[in-house]
Parts: structure tokens; C-alpha cells; sequence
């Protein structure tokens, strides 16, 4: 895996070490207040730049809505120190209100003793990051496992049955949406149109990957997601201000169309982002479909 970043512009390298600084810090003031043996004792063993900036295929056009995301994964030595609300909430509220991180910062989080176990299970998503990955920083004396094949079968298998999990659920959402706008719950029917967009990527990602954050901020999942396949970017389109503040509202929603009064969304809105759930909903049962064929015909060579 590569140690150094020196193929990103300077500037570039210069958020990251920003945001290398705030995640240690936070880090620890975070277990500087536990209470038990397990998290006083706590440490980051790595922290990984993986995704677009890792491979140098990342897009920089932030005025036409276009910048890809900085994605980050941090290893820690226990499982309880994944939780982001108890570690990593305050962190990620520091970068993303930093003036001088420009673009946007994803963070996932996990032990090294699920990160050795999903390499040596072969999940694509693991052996991508260490194959692509960067190490920002590392504690010694604290290996990545050796990344093995998962097999062709085992892949299509698992493959097949999240599609058929997650497509159903994205389908279930898309239903109760339809419902809520009939009744004019606009508020109701932006919130389920959230978790009807938080599941087609989720079940992309699982189809292509055999993983997914646990996370429900659709940007991120979004950005995870159009990482591996451009073509679904073609459901959100980012070209005008109207575009981008409807994918806005829809993010807004998982929170304040439940418990906030001042969230407001008009049924044109509604409709629009209807149509733009619809056609990822689409996208990502085509792309999958490719993709379960592709697997097959592997499995049965």
C-alpha cells in the first residue's frame, strides 16, 4: 500500500493533513472522558485516503456542483470505538465547518479485527482499499491481513441475494411515498423518498462491493456509490441551483421532515425528486443486473 500522497496538489495535501490533525485530536479528548479499560486505552492504528483521490481519477469542479469527496477510513483496536455519534460526531462537525477544508470529508470507521476478517474473506470493497489505498498515518507493528479471493460462486451468491433484499426494500419505500403524496404528507413523503434513496445505494453497493457504511447521509452514500459507477449520476443531476437544493432537501429530510417545523417542501418538489428517486431506482437495478451477470458467468466458468 502507498505512504504518501504526492500525487495530489498541494493544497490537497494540505486539507488532508488538516483533517488528519482534527481527527486525532477529537480522537483524544474522545477517550480522555471514557469510563472503561477498553476505550481509555484506545488508539487509531491507521488512517487510509481511499476512493478517487487514492486511485488520481478525482473530479475538482465545485462551481458546477461536481468535487469529488476526500473518503477516509479509519482503523481503530476495538470494536466499541466505531461508534461515529460517541468519537467521531464532533470531529466530523469541526471539518465540515473548517473554511479551509474545501471539499467534503467522508469517514468510516472500523476495528482491524473486522477489516483482517472482511480481507480475508475476499469482500471487494476491502481488497479495493488495500490495493488502491493510502496510509496517512499508521501505528507499527499492526498489519493489514493479506487479501484473499473471494470465490466466483461465493461472490455471485451474496451478490444475488442482497439485490433481492434491497431492491425489494427500495420498492416497499417508493410505494409509502406514493401513499404520503396522495395524502399530501409531503413532510412524510420526503423522509420515506430519503430511505428509498438511502436503500438503492445501499443495494448498489452491496451488488458491486459487498459492503456499505453504516451511515444514513445520502451524500455520502451517493458519493461512495457514483465512485464505482458514473452512470448514476445521471438521477441527480447537479447542472442547476434548483437541482442541487432539491437533492438538499431530500438529505435534509431523514432528520428535519421528522422533527423540525421549519423543514418546508412544495409537492413540486416532491414530484421532482420522485422522478430523480425513480430513475436511480432504475439506473441500479440495471447496473446490478450487469453486474449479477457478470459474477454468474464467472461463477460457472
Amino acid at each position: 500500500m502507498k505512504s504518501d500522497v504526492d500525487h495530489l496538489p498541494i493544497v490537497q495535501q494540505a486539507e488532508l493533513e488538516r483533517v488528519q490533525r482534527v481527527l486525532m485530536a477529537e480522537f483524544a479528548s474522545a477517550i480522555g472522558r471514557a469510563t472503561t479499560a477498553s476505550r481509555r486505552d484506545g488508539k487509531i492504528l491507521k488512517i487510509i485516503l481511499f476512493g478517487s483521490y487514492a486511485r488520481h481519477d478525482w473530479v475538482d469542479e465545485p462551481a458546477n456542483g461536481y468535487q469529488s469527496d476526500f473518503d477516509l477510513l479509519v482503523i481503530v483496536n476495538h470494536d466499541d470505538l466505531t461508534d461515529i455519534a460517541h468519537y467521531w460526531y464532533v470531529a466530523e462537525d469541526r471539518i465540515l465547518r473548517d473554511g479551509a477544508i474545501t471539499r467534503p470529508v467522508n469517514i468510516i470507521v472500523h476495528s482491524l479485527s473486522e477489516v483482517n476478517h472482511a480481507l480475508k474473506r475476499g469482500e471487494y470493497f476491502w481488497v479495493d482499499i488495500a490495493r488502491d489505498g493510502v496510509i496517512l498515518y499508521e501505528l507499527p507493528c499492526h498489519p493489514l491481513a493479506t487479501p484473499m479471493p473471494l470465490t466466483a460462486t461465493d461472490a455471485y451468491q451474496m451478490a444475488e441475494a442482497y439485490f433481492s433484499e434491497w431492491l425489494a426494500k427500495v420498492d416497499d419505500a417508493v410505494e409509502i411515498a406514493d401513499f404520503c403524496i396522495e395524502k399530501h404528507k409531503l413532510k412524510d413523503a420526503a423522509f420515506t423518498l430519503h430511505q428509498a434513496t438511502e436503500r438503492a445505494y445501499i443495494c448498489f453497493l452491496l451488488v458491486r462491493t459487498l459492503y456499505f457504511p453504516r451511515s444514513h447521509n445520502i451524500k455520502f452514500l451517493r458519493s461512495l456509490a457514483e465512485d464505482h459507477e458514473s452512470r448514476l449520476v445521471e438521477a441527480w443531476p447537479r447542472d442547476s441551483r434548483i437541482d442541487r437544493r432539491r437533492f438538499q432537501l431530500l438529505k435534509r429530510a431523514y432528520v428535519e421532515a421528522r422533527y423540525s417545523t421549519a423543514y418546508d417542501v412544495t409537492i413540486e418538489e416532491i414530484w421532482a425528486i420522485l422522478a430523480s428517486v425513480r430513475a436511480l431506482r432504475n439506473i441500479v437495478e440495471r447496473v446490478s443486473r450487469e453486474r449479477l451477470k457478470q459474477l454468474r458467468e464467472a461463477a460457472v466458468v
